[in-house]
C-alpha cells in the first residue's frame, strides 16, 4: 500500500510501515513543516492515504470538500509509537481492502469508516 505519514505520526510508525513493504512517504523525515493543504494535496496526486494524528484533516475532507486517496485520523490515548505500529498493525490486516478513498477514525479499541 502506498501511504503518506503525517509529520505528527512520526517516523517510527513511517519506517515500520517501510519494513513491512509499504510504499511510505513520511513528512517527518523527507519534508518537515509542510503544511496541511500541501500534504492533501500530495497524498491525492501520489495515490497514497494519509496517516496523522491531526484531527484537522476531517475539517478538510468534510468542509473543504478536498479530495483525497483515503486517509487514517489516529485517535489514541497513547500516543507512544508502540501503540500507533499495533493499532496500524490490526488496521491493515483486517481492512486493507477498506481503506482507500475512505476517512477511517481509530482508536485503541474502534475503528469507524466515513464516507467515501
Amino acid at each position: 500500500m502506498r501511504f503518506l505519514v503525517d509529520e505528527c505520526s512520526g517516523p517510527v510508525l513511517a519506517r515500520w510501515l517501510i519494513s513491512h513493504g509499504h510504499d511510505v512517504f513520511s513528512v517527518y523525515d523527507e519534508a518537515r513543516g509542510m503544511d496541511d493543504d500541501e500534504i492533501v494535496q500530495k497524498a491525492y496526486a501520489e495515490n497514497r492515504i494519509l496517516v496523522t494524528n491531526d484531527k484537522g484533516f476531517g475539517e478538510q475532507v468534510y468542509r473543504a470538500q478536498q479530495p483525497h486517496k483515503g486517509i487514517i485520523l489516529l485517535r489514541l490515548d497513547d500516543e507512544r509509537a508502540a501503540s500507533k505500529i499495533e493499532v496500524m498493525r490490526r488496521l491493515v490486516e483486517n481492512y486493507a481492502d477498506r481503506l482507500a478513498g475512505r476517512f477511517v477514525v481509530v482508536t485503541e479499541t474502534r475503528v469507524r469508516f466515513g464516507r467515501q
